[in-house]
């Protein structure tokens, strides 16, 4: 969906609060008190702007923009209380970006740094280049991410990978990534969608192969499945030996 301008507000009927940072304390993620119920937001770097149709509400002069663990992976993560390795200045690949969803939440994260967005479907490209052309820290990448070297020069060094990619070898498009881009001591943060890698065989099984691969390069730091927001998907925390 097109990013659009909107007119934000402050619902005065409900009390709504800024809470705290998440426990792992990431940049400009916060959990927001609505009426009893806690949401998960980031502070929205582009005021008054919609990605995808999310809510937008105005706490203090502070626009943020509500987060569904049920629509994305990542803020799964942070639901699961996993400690994600962003700071505001990371530089960060991001492979399999669709149409730029959750790309444009890390966007707010890293307010300061950079996000590298790659995508291979013609059709959410589009989508991805309207939403990157009202953030300043994306940059658009149409490139197959199992062929890192196309992609090269634009990308450069970065802290931090995270892939969302529904493809058989995704370890191994992992690995060849942080062999290009990832710097020493950098962080992979990464989903295994069991179904994408192995529809006929067990989920706990596809995790440990693929983790198998990943740990020759890597030391696990966390891990976890992001049931029951995204079944037979594992959650993975990684850094660069």
């Amino acid at each position: 969906m097109p990013a659009k301008f909107v007119k934000t507000h402050i619902l005065t009927n409900i009390p709504i609060r800024i809470t705290a940072h998440t426990p792992a304390h990431i940049p400009n993620v916060f959990f927001l008190e609505e009426g009893g119920n806690t949401r998960l937001v980031t502070k929205n770097l582009t005021p008054n702007i919609q990605v995808y149709g999310e809510k937008l509400i105005t706490v203090d002069g502070i626009e943020y923009r509500l987060w569904s663990h049920h629509r994305s992976k990542l803020a799964g993560m942070i639901e699961k209380g996993m400690n994600l390795p962003f700071r505001e200045d990371s530089r960060v690949l991001y492979l399999g970006a669709a149409s730029g969803t959750t790309a444009s939440h890390v966007s707010d994260i890293v307010e300061n740094g950079r996000v590298f967005a790659v995508e291979f479907s013609p059709r959410t490209m589009r989508d991805l280049i309207n939403v990157c052309s009202h953030r300043s820290n994306m940059v658009p990448i149409f490139a197959d991410a199992g062929k890192p070297g196309s992609y090269k020069a634009i990308a450069g060094s970065v802290d931090v990978i995270y892939q969302d990619v529904a493809q058989p070898n995704q370890a191994e498009i992992a690995l060849i990534n942080a062999r290009e881009f990832l710097k020493e001591g950098g962080y992979l943060v990464m989903v295994i969608k069991a179904r994408s890698v192995d529809s006929t065989v067990n989920p706990k099984i596809v995790y440990e192969q693929e983790l198998d691969k990943l740990g020759k390069e890597f030391n696990l730091l966390d891990k976890k499945v992001l049931r029951p927001y995204h079944p037979d998907h594992l959650a993975v925390i990684a850094q660069k030996t």
